[in-house]
């Protein structure tokens, strides 16, 4: 299975980025292919519909759509905004759904499985976010299959970036599990 991770910043010490490169390691160490990305190498535009039609769709948009095409599974770790998900997540969506000749809206997302991951400073762990999330990938034909809220994300990572609680390891390491377990016949 090949899984895009990336996080909804691009704030060079994000929570969510730290939760994002948590994620791609565990996945690589049960054998996924896995590609972590960084927005910030991908910045796009703010989405408007004059702009496609003038210029068409920004080159960094069109190469972040191929790694959602070459990918089976997104892993997101996505901050909370005011109870939501980052405008520059939303807009990379925005630009990545737009569909090329012949296709439909969305059809780099059809068909793929999401997790869905989340930190934030509070008890909540971002949780309001990833259902606005969740609301948005779905209506775009992506099944989310695991949502990984982590509460009092300043307290969550050690020195280094990694996640230091046991119980936020073992969150993560359950979805990956889920993923890579053997399907019953």
């Amino acid at each position: 299975m090949r899984a895009l991770v990336f996080a909804g910043s691009t704030r060079t010490d994000s929570l969510n980025r730290k939760l994002a490169r948590a994620a791609a390691e565990e996945l690589k160490r049960r054998g996924l292919d896995v590609t972590l990305a960084d927005l910030k190498d991908y910045p796009m535009p703010l989405y408007e519909g004059d702009l496609e039609t003038a210029s068409g769709i920004p080159e960094n948009a069109r190469a972040f759509r191929k790694l959602i095409e070459q990918s089976e599974l997104l892993v997101i770790a996505s901050p909370e905004y005011n109870g939501s998900f980052p405008a520059l997540l939303k807009n990379v969506v925005d630009w990545t759904s737009r569909p090329g000749p012949g296709e439909r809206p969305a059809s780099a997302y059809r068909g793929k499985q999401a997790i869905l991951l989340a930190t934030s400073p509070g008890p909540g762990g971002g949780r309001r976010g990833l259902k606005h999330l969740r609301e948005l990938l779905e209506m775009i034909g992506v099944t989310v299959v695991a949502e990984v809220p982590v509460a009092k994300g300043f307290e969550a990572f050690d020195a280094e970036g990694r996640i230091a609680r046991q119980d936020d390891v073992a969150a993560l390491r359950a979805v990956a599990d889920g993923l890579t377990a053997p399907k019953a016949a």
